[in-house]
């Protein structure tokens, strides 16, 4: 039985393998990237929702709201979606991301999108599947940091 939910801090450890399914060539520091975890918990802008198959997490989705002036209103954004791999294709993806927007829709969110990494192709054609438009490109620099 699978159920969705809201995530909670003692979900981290499951989640972290998850994170690393999502980004496959990054290092990730455990301890930061639990405090970043958290930090979103606690936060009434960011919503982490997760599925359990037998008490097990295979699946995640986060979604940050910002006031946008270009929308004029909230934009909802989807940080994160990942599926354990031995899980995908079998309708979770799709549910985890309705999910998120009935999310953004009761958080007055006019809009809500979304990047994903060129190489992502498949993941593309879930997202178009799903009614999202490619209407931009994403451009980022990282920052130096104390």
């Amino acid at each position: 039985m699978m159920i969705y939910r809201e995530c909670t801090t003692g979900d981290f450890d499951q989640l972290l393998p998850l994170f690393g399914q999502l980004w496959p060539d990054r290092h990730l520091s455990a301890a930061t990237m639990k405090q970043v975890f958290e930090k979103g918990i606690c936060s009434e802008h960011q919503h982490y929702l997760c599925v359990e198959v037998d008490k097990r997490i295979v699946g995640f989705c986060s979604l940050t709201v910002k006031n946008n002036l270009w929308q004029q209103g909230n934009l909802g954004h989807i940080d994160e979606l990942v599926v354990e791999e031995s899980f995908r294709r079998k309708g979770i993806g799709t549910e985890l991301l309705h999910r998120l927007i009935r999310v953004a829709e009761e958080k007055g969110c006019r809009r809500i999108e979304l990047d994903s990494a060129l190489h992502r192709t498949k993941a593309h054609g879930f997202y178009e599947k799903n009614g999202f438009e490619n209407r931009a490109l994403l451009f980022s620099k990282i920052l130096r940091h104390s």
